[in-house]
C-alpha cells in the first residue's frame, strides 16, 4: 500500500483561530446531576486506512480527559462500505468507548455526512446534545444539503467541531461552512500533528462536559493548546 502524502501540520493560527471558535460556542446547559451529552462520529471508509491506528489512540484520549469530570455521555458513530452507518448506545465507560472504537476498522465506500447530520439533529430533538466531534478527510456529497442541515444543528445549540485529516481542498471549504453554520469551530490535522489534535481534541471534551471551570482545572496540567482556550475563554 502507498503511503499517502500529507500537508504540513496546522500553523499557529489555524489552532489559534480554532480555539477561539470554542470558547465562542454555546456553554454545556445540563440539568443538574445529568452528563453533557456528545456525539463522535468518525469517516471508516478506505482512504482513512493508513493513519486509521495512530488516529484512534488520540481519538481515545480525548475520553479520558473528560473522565476527571464524571466524564461525557458520547455516542459513537462510522459510516463506511455500501451505505453502512453504525451509531452507539450512549456509553458512558472510558474502557467501552475504547473498546467500542477499535472494534471498527476501515472499509471503501462514499462518504455519508449528509447522514450523520440528520442523525444529530434527530438526537438532539430527542434530548440535548452538546456537540457533534467529526473526524475525516474527504466529501463525496453536494454542500448545499450539508449546510441546510448544519444550520438546523446551529439553531438547537449543537457546534460541530470539524477535524479535518490531510487538507482535501473540497472538504476544507464544505466542513468550514459546516463549522460556521453549527456556531463550532474546523481543524486541519496531519501525521505530524499528533500531540496537537490530542490535546484539541481533549479540550472539547472537556469543555463540551464541564466549560469554563473544567478547563481551567485541565490547564494547570500544562497543555499549551488548552491553556489558549482557558485565555480565550476569560476575554470572553
Amino acid at each position: 500500500m502507498s503511503e499517502r502524502k500529507l500537508p504540513q501540520k496546522s500553523t499557529r493560527a489555524e489552532v489559534d483561530a480554532f480555539l477561539s471558535k470554542v470558547a465562542a460556542a454555546p456553554k454545556p446547559l445540563v440539568p443538574g446531576g445529568e452528563r453533557s451529552r456528545l456525539i463522535f462520529a468518525m469517516d471508516a471508509t478506505a482512504s482513512r486506512e493508513p493513519t486509521w491506528d495512530q488516529a484512534l489512540h488520540i481519538q481515545s484520549q480525548m475520553f479520558s480527559a473528560a473522565a476527571a469530570l464524571g466524564g461525557l455521555a458520547v455516542q459513537l458513530c462510522h459510516y463506511r462500505g455500501f451505505r453502512e452507518f453504525e451509531a452507539s448506545d450512549w456509553l458512558f465507560d472510558t474502557a467501552a468507548l475504547r473498546r467500542r472504537m477499535t472494534a471498527v476498522h476501515c472499509l471503501g465506500g462514499h462518504t455519508q455526512i449528509e447522514r450523520l447530520l440528520q442523525h444529530t439533529l434527530a438526537e438532539s430533538r430527542r434530548k440535548r446534545v452538546n456537540a457533534l466531534v467529526f473526524v475525516g478527510d474527504c466529501l463525496e456529497e453536494g454542500v448545499d444539503p450539508l449546510c441546510q442541515l448544519a444550520g438546523e444543528l446551529g439553531l438547537l445549540g449543537v457546534p460541530a467541531f470539524m477535524f479535518h485529516e490531510g487538507g482535501e481542498a473540497q472538504a476544507a471549504a464544505a466542513f468550514r461552512q459546516i463549522a460556521r453554520l453549527s456556531g463550532g469551530a474546523y481543524c486541519p490535522f496531519d501525521s505530524g500533528s499528533a500531540q496537537q489534535l490530542s490535546e484539541l481534541l481533549a479540550a472539547v471534551a472537556v469543555f463540551a462536559a464541564g466549560g469554563r471551570p473544567a478547563l481551567e482545572k485541565l490547564s494547570r496540567d500544562g497543555a499549551r493548546a488548552v491553556r489558549l482556550l482557558t485565555q480565550q475563554i476569560s476575554k470572553g
